[in-house]
């Protein structure tokens, strides 16, 4: 009778596991800057870029789940980019996206809107200046 109710015990516990794998991404923050860490998250934050640097948005998840995570890149109010990855994370994570233009960003104003699973869950403003 005892080993019967450890096992179910450890049943339901694998169960339970098995279904927090399959959960929503949850995001716990946004960071946008030039540069990016190892494990991808944006170092040296920032709003205003030149032409010649790369833009890095980083969408962090703080716990297990599974999904797709989109953004999309504005520039003077009209789409420049789009791109999407589908994830799927045991513990926090951070999913990096970049622009960046052979010949340098345009100068302007940007927006970076980010998504999971088609749902906006963020948006970021920034400037290309000389």
């Amino acid at each position: 009778m005892r080993f019967a109710g450890i096992l179910a015990l450890v049943l339901v516990a694998a169960a339970s596991s098995a279904c927090r794998s399959n959960a929503p991404l949850e995001v716990s923050g946004i960071q946008l800057g030039r540069s990016l860490n190892t494990d991808n998250t944006v170092g040296n934050l920032t709003t205003t870029f030149s032409p010649s640097d790369t833009v890095y948005v980083s969408v962090l998840t703080g716990d297990t789940g599974s999904g797709t995570i989109a953004v999309r890149w504005e520039h003077e109010g009209r789409l420049a980019s789009e791109f999407s990855k589908r994830v799927s994370y045991k513990g926090a994570a951070a999913t990096e996206f970049h622009l960046q233009y052979p010949g340098g960003l345009p100068e302007g104003n940007y927006a970076v809107e980010l998504f999971v699973d088609e749902a906006s869950v963020g948006r970021r403003t920034f400037a290309v200046r000389r």
